[in-house]
């Protein structure tokens, strides 16, 4: 008796997690910072299937770049992008937290030579 109460609970809570996981398919913007005081835009969208995150995201060269080892785990997300600077290939790992319409991402890169000040992007409709 105990044991199916609990195996119910279980049952229950783990349904419940997954109604209230955020979807993030769709696109994305926002404003990123450099370190040396500039600023651009970035447009990411998102495919989410269950915990798998994919997608691209268009910065001010124009270029589709992927996103790589994507995950959603509720209201986180992490990506990386990696970026040819220079003829250098370099990742930029974010991690974030989805607020409605809203994530805001932390970013750096996986060098240790930049880090970038939050950024919020948000869902276009």
């Amino acid at each position: 008796m105990i044991t199916r109460r609990l195996g119910t609970g279980i049952l229950f809570l783990l349904l419940a997690t997954a109604a209230w996981a955020a979807d993030v398919t769709g696109t994305w913007k926002g404003e990123v910072s450099t370190p040396d005081g500039n600023s651009f835009s970035l447009t990411y969208t998102f495919k989410q299937d269950a915990a798998k995150l994919t997608g691209t995201v268009l910065g001010p060269q124009g270029d589709p770049l992927p996103i790589d080892n994507g995950k959603v785990d509720g209201d986180k997300i992490s990506f990386s992008v990696k970026v040819d600077m220079n003829g250098s290939a370099t990742t930029f790992s974010s991690e974030g937290t989805i607020n409605g319409d809203e994530i805001v991402l932390k970013t750096k890169a996986d060098s240790g030579d930049m880090d970038f000040p939050p950024m919020t992007i948000k869902r276009q409709k």
